[in-house]
């Protein structure tokens, strides 16, 4: 047996050791292994793979034994023509019951539908289960939980005429549908594949039609980034758990969003902000001088001595503000137009994150979970009953049917009229760089089913984002908003000066709405084509050649500000743009992040942690491929043409090579790293058991555990004080829920229960004794008399 030393993984002990007594040997299959003792347990440990020690083993000759059948066998074989013939009756297998429920309605009779409850298969957790010297093969195990499902689809199977796997039409919905195949052993010969985008009669009957055979290539692009990422996974993690601390993780993708989150927070502190300012000002021309309420107009300084003005700070605005208040005023250009202004796209799964986190303040998990109920099926009672109400919500696509547009421009033009309705349906383009299938945008699956006719069968989150989906789509497929816009040049300066010649150029801009078209139904949250000048009311007779009265100067100082940290919405929206991830992966990668410890949501922004940081940018270092955005990026388009048909295990191997030589330089190199002190003494005794308390690190930040764990498990929150005082007496604290959510409380909990989901704030007036909150962004209200207040534009966040 050659000296090298080799380590295997024990199931006793639960570790990767050291072989002790290591002996090579062949399987009854020829395949080489080794069998030792455990250096740390004593237990046996069988490590498969070929050793130099297999050389000179003679290797048994495999002979392939057929099994002896059994008396049961051999009825079973008799009557193997005859159980064929008694097949009767069609199965139809979803993910969920309550899509099951739904599409059973519509089938009717004749028809079993059943679910599948989600994955039936994955790779095994306790091991890497992919075989890196084989082809990257995977290893797939029935789930403990889905055992019994799998049982109950085999023997409805096996007594089904024809099958029919009825999963999302998605790259993850042609996988579940591979797998439940292959675990169910479903006859390849009588299963077929179905799909539709949406849960509706007419879409169901359609599908039945024109069944398909299951796509391996979109199967093999779902394999080959499961793949991936457990090879990221298995092989980063342990690294982590090594140098840094347990119970951390790391991902192919989860950690260039990180990154992300990181790189931001960083920009923010290094930030340094700059004095600048504006000069405005208010103008009325001189016919109006002897109105009662005197008519004016803003303008804006736009050229100074032909250059862009840079006023940096006060000393250098206040001469020209002297000069300004005794120049003569008057028009040079007066530009007259119109503008159109198009209505917004119908959702993508970003898209609707985004405005539901804007509009709804929805966390992007709970907007898919909300949007897959309502394209499963709600029960609208009556001959109806259970109908999916949008079609499928994992989507980039922007696309919409031909039936769904006629019906559509049909209702617009009965609610609003037919200037609503544009001459031809609109056609949108997808933003994302990797769009995949021919899907459907995210879109009611009949514009019929106006929101508040269906209101009384909704849940109030149901009901909120369905509106949402159904404004949005209607909007899409309507009028254009209209606008007549004029831009007026303003010259000041000496009189004796040429008009073109003076120093100062202002520029006056203003629109005026002349038809609302879809804005009569709908408009998205922060447009990025919204006017801003149609307050500034510019008078469109204006002729070249008037003076104009100055009212007054309009100096104003601004200070330059650093990126917003990232929401939910605005990094969905990054990662989009990126083309990192995928519409199926956007809300399970910002909640993965947090729920490991390396972000927290604070006043609905993301914020790096300690740890979050420490782990980026050790990895950052050791593996820049894999943290990068642009290569990211390029495996994702690698995986998408996997789809398209070419071969998967060149992309894998391609990444693994150089990602396995990283990973051995890494772990020779990187220093064990100590976080904050975890044994840091807090001062006072555990009220359970009386040894010391001390401050620990934990997924979700510091806290105060016992020194006697884990004979003693009490722990505590710290108390992070905000500053307000509980309207029951004591100080109120910011404090998080066991899934990581933050909420507030009275430190003298639990005397005192009282909590609020909303941030209280100081109240210097206190006129009612109540308890004040941060409603949203932009504004405070009085739990006790409601008094609502507008925060100081300079403190309030934007998205």
């Amino acid at each position: 047996m050659s000296e090298e030393k080799l380590i295997g993984y024990c199931f006793s002990c639960k570790g990767k050791h050291a072989l002790l007594n290591a002996k090579a040997e062949w399987a009854a299959n020829g395949s080489p292994g080794t069998r030792g003792t455990c250096a740390n347990c004593g237990g046996t440990i069988y490590k498969a793979g070929y050793t130099p020690a297999h050389e000179n083993l003679p290797k048994p000759e495999v002979t392939v034994k057929r099994k002896k059948k059994t008396k049961a066998g051999k009825k079973k074989a008799s009557r193997k023509g005859k159980s064929r013939t008694r097949r009767s009756g069609k199965l139809v297998v979803v993910e969920s019951p309550a899509k099951a429920k739904t599409i059973g309605r519509y089938l009717g009779r004749g028809y079993t539908v059943k679910s599948s409850v989600g994955h039936v298969r994955d790779l095994l957790k306790s091991r890497l289960s992919v075989d890196v010297e084989n082809n990257f093969e995977p290893e797939y195990r029935v789930t403990n939980d889905k055992r019994d499902v799998v049982k109950e689809l085999k023997t409805a199977a096996a007594k089904a005429k024809e099958i029919y796997l009825a999963t999302d039409p998605d790259r993850e919905g042609e996988a579940i549908a591979w797998h439940v195949l292959e675990s169910a052993e479903m006859d390849p010969e009588i299963t077929k594949r179905v799909v539709f985008h949406e849960i509706t009669k007419p879409a169901i009957e359609k599908a039945f039609l024109e069944p398909r055979a299951i796509d391996m290539d979109r199967v093999n692009a779902q394999q080959a980034r499961r793949i991936l990422d457990r090879l990221v996974g298995y092989k980063l993690s342990p690294l982590l758990w090594r140098k840094v601390r347990g119970r951390l993780s790391a991902g192919r993708v989860q950690s260039v969003a990180v990154r992300l989150v990181v790189e931001r927070e960083r920009e923010i502190n290094e930030f340094v902000s700059e004095e600048y300012w504006t000069l405005g000002a208010e103008l009325s021309r001189e016919q109006d001088r002897e109105a009662a309420e005197r008519p004016f107009f803003q303008a804006r300084l736009h050229k100074l001595n032909g250059e862009d003005p840079i006023l940096p700070s006060e000393e250098v605005v206040k001469p020209h503000l002297d000069v300004l208040e005794k120049a003569v005023w008057e028009t040079g250009d007066v530009r007259v137009g119109k503008r159109t202004r198009r209505p917004a796209a119908p959702f993508t799964t970003s898209t609707m994150q985004q405005e539901a986190s804007r509009r709804l303040r929805f966390n992007t998990s709970k907007t898919m979970r909300i949007a897959q109920q309502l394209y499963e099926g709600i029960d609208l009672g009556g001959e109806e009953g259970s109908v999916g109400l949008i079609t499928y919500m994992r989507t980039d696509s922007v696309t919409v049917s031909k039936e769904a547009e006629t019906e559509a421009r049909s209702y617009v033009g009965k609610r609003f009229g037919p200037n609503y309705v544009p001459v031809k349906p609109p056609q949108y383009k997808t933003k994302s760089k990797t769009a995949q299938e021919a899907h459907e945008a995210v879109r009611p699956t009949a514009v019929a089913r106006v929101p508040k006719q269906i209101k009384e069968y909704l849940s109030r989150d149901q009901y909120r984002l369905y509106k949402l989906i159904w404004d949005r789509f209607v909007a899409s497929q309507m009028a254009p908003a209209r606008y007549d816009t004029v831009s007026v040049d303003i010259w000041a300066g000496e009189a004796k000066v040429a008009v073109q010649k003076r120093p100062y150029l202002f520029r006056a801009t203003g629109s005026v709405m002349t038809f609302p078209g879809f804005l009569a139904l709908y408009e998205e949250s922060r447009p990025d084509d919204r006017p801003d000048d149609d307050q500034n009311q510019v008078p469109s007779d204006l002729k070249e050649g008037e003076m104009l009265d100055l009212l007054r100067l309009l100096p104003e100082q601004h200070f330059t500000q650093p990126p917003p940290r990232f929401s939910e919405a605005t990094l969905v929206k990054a990662m989009e743009e990126y083309g990192i991830g995928r519409p199926s992966t956007y809300a399970s990668i910002i909640s993965t992040v947090q729920n490991r410890g390396y972000v927290d949501r604070v006043d609905r922004r993301l914020q790096p942690t300690e740890t979050g940081q420490v782990v980026n940018d050790l990895l950052v270092e050791y593996f820049p491929d894999i943290l990068s955005v642009d290569f990211t990026a390029r495996l994702e388009d690698e995986l998408d043409k996997i789809a398209e048909g070419e071969a998967w295990v060149p992309v894998i191997g391609s990444f693994y090579g150089q990602f396995a030589e990283k990973l051995e330089i890494a772990d020779e190199s990187i220093p064990k790293i100590d976080l904050k002190k975890e044994v840091e003494p807090v001062g006072r005794a555990c009220p359970n058991c009386g040894n010391e308390l001390l401050y620990r690190e934990g997924r979700y930040g510091r806290f105060i555990g016992c020194s006697n764990f884990p004979k003693c498990r009490h722990t505590e929150q710290l108390l992070n004080k905000i500053g307000v005082t509980c309207p029951n007496g004591g100080e109120m604290v910011e404090r998080r829920t066991r899934r990581g959510r933050v909420f507030y409380g009275c430190s003298r909990y639990p005397d005192c229960e009282f909590s609020s989901w909303k941030k209280p704030v100081p109240d210097p007036a206190n006129s009612c004794n109540g308890l004040l909150v941060q409603k949203n962004e932009n504004e405070t209200a009085c739990e006790a008399c409601g008094l609502k207040e507008l925060i100081p534009q300079e403190t309030a966040v934007a998205d």
